[in-house]
């Protein structure tokens, strides 16, 4: 179950919004039942990248078995 502040992992590229596939971003919010979520993406230094509603198939939990791992935007924020 995906709480709210919980960290997730996304499923698939977001090209729309500059997100891509294993990006990390923040639930922010849960809409009732569960079916869909507002995540934060952002640098790691705090600048939002973007705020997407996502359905549940489309993220999931962080795991002890995930790592950090960097990408440059194509695009100033």
């Amino acid at each position: 179950m995906i709480k709210e502040h919980e960290r997730v992992v996304l499923l698939k590229d977001l090209s729309e919004v500059g997100l891509k596939k294993n990006d990390v971003g923040t639930v922010i919010h849960i809409h009732k039942g569960d079916k869909a979520f507002e995540v934060e993406f952002m640098t790691l230094e705090g600048g939002t990248v973007a705020i997407a509603t996502l359905q549940s198939s489309d993220i999931r939990p962080v795991t002890k078995m995930d790592i950090t791992h960097t990408r440059k935007l194509t695009y100033a924020i």
